[in-house]
């Protein structure tokens, strides 16, 4: 399955087409694959890890060097933010990284298999069709993403949390899906996220059938990309654990 955001990477950008019974297949099996997939995506496209660097904080404030405040108590010193050409270098990677390609051109192997959308057919042609239409999302998504945090000056990047204990990580990680970094080291509402997620839903729709060229259907599309965001930020919370327990590798 997308996995994103790709094989790897798809699933930050599932964009199920769907009758109900489609539907129903298509996001189980993208639940049972998503992770520890989109971690690797995230990892692949850059996150900021705990080991940025944390400092003692007491009730909460967040000090003038512009840091912010994780569940931990401590404060996470931002990063240099990324200017324009780092974010549209970013979102490049994560719409047509190496990963990225791989894993949508083995969604729309998923989607042809499944028959989806079943006006499209079968042969090599509709395969074409489907791969083309994985790639215009990706790209759609990704001008978005780019232009609204660069205008909005939000930093897209995923921060790993500082904290012990799987539900307290899970937790900054669906945070994290919500709130984003600003570029000077707050915290905001995820504009560049929930932008780019619905908007690349509803623009998508328009070459997809008659049927399926509804309003509700690129609400629906949107909120199954935007759950999938949360799957990757669990993923790219976790991820480096895994590798390095189960690979012996340094994350």
């Amino acid at each position: 399955m997308r996995l994103q955001e790709n094989g790897y990477s798809v699933t930050r950008r599932l964009t199920l087409r769907r009758s109900s019974s489609e539907a129903g297949k298509l996001l189980i099996l993208a639940l049972l694959a998503a992770i520890p997939v989109p971690g690797i995506a995230q990892i692949s496209a850059g996150i900021v890890p705990a080991s940025a660097g944390i400092v003692p904080a007491s009730g909460g404030t967040v000090p003038a060097s512009g840091g912010t405040v994780p569940a931990s108590g401590g404060v996470v010193r931002t990063p240099d933010p990324l200017d324009w050409k780092g974010k549209l270098k970013f979102h490049a990677k994560r719409a047509y990284g190496p990963l990225a390609l791989v894993g949508m051109a083995a969604y729309a192997g998923f989607l042809q298999e499944v028959n989806s959308p079943k006006e499209w057919g079968q042969g090599g042609s509709a395969y074409g069709e489907r791969y083309a239409s994985t790639l215009a999302w990706a790209g759609i998504h990704g001008a978005l993403a780019f232009g609204l945090d660069t205008a909005l000056r939000q930093d897209p990047r995923y921060y790993r949390s500082d904290v012990t204990g799987f539900w307290r990580r899970a937790g900054h990680a669906v945070r994290g899906t919500f709130v984003t970094r600003t570029d000077a080291g707050g915290e905001t509402l995820a504009t560049w996220r929930l932008g780019s997620d619905y908007g690349a839903a509803f623009l998508s729709d328009i070459w997809y059938p008659a049927r399926l060229d509804k309003p509700r259907y690129g609400f629906e599309d949107g909120s199954i990309s935007l759950g999938f965001d949360v799957l990757g930020n669990v993923g790219a919370e976790f991820w480096p654990d895994i590798k390095r327990t189960v690979f012996r590798r340094k994350p």
